[in-house]
């Protein structure tokens, strides 16, 4: 076992099914790649955080200027998704795949990688659908079950906390999901 299995097995991750793709990349990824991916990643992560932290249940405020956040809260929604089909309408997205990610690397059906061992992997989070996550990222092993972990070339620590933020929000979200299914 690597390094990078073990850390990306200790961490938090979420798994989900995504719009997801991929293509392949020259490894190692240029500087210049890097500069400019780690920038349009760093401003995707805040549009999502952004749209996240804004759908956020509020609390059962019932004052006249919280009702008025709610349904500016909604017409917001609704606008943003517009918006959203606009820019990517839903038959242009890539099928959906099951994965599991964190800030380390992600385990994907091995059917989504692209000839080669170094890849340019996109995941479309239904929020904001029109700006992918793209993260270089390399083959590090294939699982018997039909999956491949890659491990993305090393991230600076801003969008490494960045990432840990987004898996700990979907996360949270789902075990809050799952204890509802309970109750």
């Amino acid at each position: 076992m690597t390094n990078s299995w073990d850390d990306f097995e200790q961490r938090v991750s979420s798994e989900e099914a995504l719009h997801v793709d991929s293509e392949p990349l020259a490894w190692p990824p240029s500087q210049a790649q890097q500069l400019r991916l780690a920038e349009r990643n760093a401003n995707t992560l805040a549009a999502i955080a952004a749209l996240e932290e804004r759908r956020a249940d509020i609390g059962e405020d019932d004052t006249p200027l919280m009702q008025e956040m709610l349904r500016m809260d909604a017409k917001l929604t609704a606008l943003v998704d517009i918006v959203n089909h606009l820019l990517v309408p839903a038959d242009t997205l890539p099928p959906r795949q099951m994965l599991r990610f964190n800030a380390v690397g992600a385990l994907l059906p091995a059917a989504l990688l692209p000839p080669g061992e170094a890849l340019l992997l996109r995941l479309h989070f239904d929020v904001c659908r029109s700006l992918p996550l793209e993260l270089p990222a390399r083959v590090e092993r294939r699982l018997d079950d039909g999956r491949a972990f890659v491990v993305f070339a090393p991230l600076s620590d801003v969008m490494s906390d960045a990432i840990e933020r987004l898996v700990f929000r979907h996360h949270r979200r789902k075990v809050a999901e799952a204890r509802q299914l309970t109750d």
